[in-house]
């Protein structure tokens, strides 16, 4: 059975415009810039691209990278140069015949400014984060390849295949950091859902351990065993070789685990040991991380592009109503709201309730939901919306909600519904709920309250001719935490059942 696409909670991008000036800021971009710059109007290259040896120390000393103490700095300035070339920032042209004769490391062809370079240059936000992605995403095939200083030792030790002996799968390995950096978004987007960032943390950083755990601790497993733990360890180690790889990329803010913790785990068992709780105050020396403004967007990117749907606050805001309204039913409350203000800021009031009346008609599964939200966006409206909610008093689906928007506002006139639309409003809502997976404590108080406030009320509920009225009364029944309440809800539930079938 196919799935259908990854649906992730909504998250609130930056402007374009600081976007790219982040961008432009990134290690990554900012040398591979610097070089195409250095490189006009043209540089040597070998056969592969790649500076010949005098240009690279060259280079080096550009970015100001020391190439005193060992090959470290040229081998980010070959790294820098590398991304140049792979984003389009410089073009190679390499000579035919050198092509096949030259051996790497002798003059082959030239190195000149490409179209990335135009594009970048001419300031469009759009394309400085087109090429600050392209750039990321050379950070992230580098982080995935093998360690080249193992892939040496293997050379020198044996002949087996190199792969084979480090038992590294490249395609595995960029699977696993793209989950994992997927997990890391999920996270960060839900944590800021949920507002629950804890004291004393980086806004939206994530434990090393947790983003773990997320990759190998099943869903249904309640108390992971030993060896779980273990793989979880092993996994945090793998993702902090990984994440320091991207230190210059501008994808994450990277706290990397404490090297004192890496020693004492080949003595114990794990770190935090088996089944232990990580004392807060210690947490961070297991590793935090998090995606930084434009490791969010670019994950979003990402994302999307592998057929996920992965919303950004604002992404409505030019919609219908109906758009809307279907789209709010799945957000968290913090983001449906923000998501509304943004909506109901480009549109005059009265007309912006028009809109989500009509929006919210249907006999549809999905009415109820959209309703609720239409009447939660609704309370964010003023005194000029007044006239559009006048106008559905007589509607029988739309004229409850509208009665409570007129009677929270004090507005003179409100005639006082009938029982028959009271009953409705009641069941129209918790089917909403109910559908929206609220907490089942909460409903449960709901329920309660609500049958203790009216005599009669599973006697009246089950005449409501809602499509969602019989699965409402089975719901309270579960629901009900009084025996005889619950049991007179099913009783409910089943006329409702013989009513709509007779």
């Amino acid at each position: 059975m196919s799935e259908g696409p990854l649906v992730l909670p909504p998250v609130r991008l930056l402007p374009a415009a600081d976007l790219a000036r982040l961008a432009l800021a990134v290690p990554l971009l900012d040398r591979a810039l610097r070089l195409t710059k250095w490189a006009t109007p043209e540089r040597p290259v070998d056969a592969m691209g790649e500076l010949l040896d005098d240009d690279l120390v060259r280079a080096a000393d550009e970015l100001g990278l020391s190439t005193e103490e060992g090959e470290e700095g040229l081998a980010e300035t070959a790294q820098a140069w590398g991304v140049a070339v792979d984003t389009g920032l410089l073009a190679v042209e390499i000579d035919e015949e050198a092509e096949e004769s030259t051996p790497v490391g002798e003059l082959a062809g030239r190195a000149v400014p490409g179209e990335a370079y135009e594009r970048i240059t001419g300031g469009d936000p759009q394309d400085v984060l087109d090429i600050w992605l392209s750039a990321a995403e050379t950070a992230l095939a580098e982080a995935a390849a093998p360690d080249f200083e193992s892939l040496r030792e293997v050379m020198e030790d044996g002949d087996q295949a190199l792969l084979d002996e480090l038992d590294w799968d490249p395609e595995e390995e960029a699977e696993f950091l793209d989950s994992a950096l997927a997990n890391l978004y999920a996270l960060m987007a839900m944590e800021a859902a949920e507002a629950a960032d804890a004291p004393g943390d980086e806004p939206g950083s994530v434990p090393l351990p947790v983003l773990a755990a997320s990759l190998v601790v099943p869903d249904e497993m309640e108390q992971p065993s030993d060896a779980v733990l273990e793989e979880v360890t092993e996994v945090m180690m793998r993702l902090d070789d990984h994440f320091r790889l991207l230190a210059t990329s501008g994808l994450l803010d990277y706290q990397p685990v404490d090297e004192a913790l890496i020693e004492e785990a080949e003595d114990e068992e794990a770190p935090g040991g088996a089944g232990e709780e990580l004392d807060p105050e210690e947490v961070s020396r297991y590793g935090m991380v998090r995606l930084t403004p434009l490791g969010v967007h670019g994950m979003r990117e990402r994302l999307a592009d592998a057929g996920a749907h992965a919303p950004a606050i604002g992404d409505l805001a030019a919609g219908s109503g109906t758009a809307l309204l279907e789209a709010l039913t799945h957000y968290p409350d913090h983001a449906a709201r923000a998501e509304a203000e943004l909506w109901l800021a480009g549109r005059k009031a009265a007309d912006a309730a028009r809109e989500l009346l009509a929006a919210a008609r249907g006999h549809d599964p999905e009415a109820p939901g959209r309703r609720l939200i239409c009447q939660q966006t609704l309370t964010l409206l003023g005194a000029e919306a007044e006239p559009a909610l006048r106008e559905v008093l007589d509607d029988r689906r739309l004229g409850g909600l509208a009665r409570v928007w007129l009677t929270e506002r004090g507005a003179a006139d409100v005639p006082a519904p009938d029982a028959d639309m009271v009953f409705w409003l009641t069941i129209d809502t918790l089917a909403a709920q109910l559908a929206a997976d609220d907490a089942p404590e909460l409903l449960s108080d709901l329920v309660r309250d609500l049958v203790a406030r009216h005599d009669g009320f599973f006697d009246a509920a089950w005449r409501v001719d809602h499509p969602a009225t019989a699965d409402v009364l089975e719901a309270m029944g579960r629901l009900h935490p009084d025996r005889k309440s619950a049991k007179d809800a099913r009783k409910a539930a089943f006329k409702a059942r013989s009513r709509t079938s007779s």
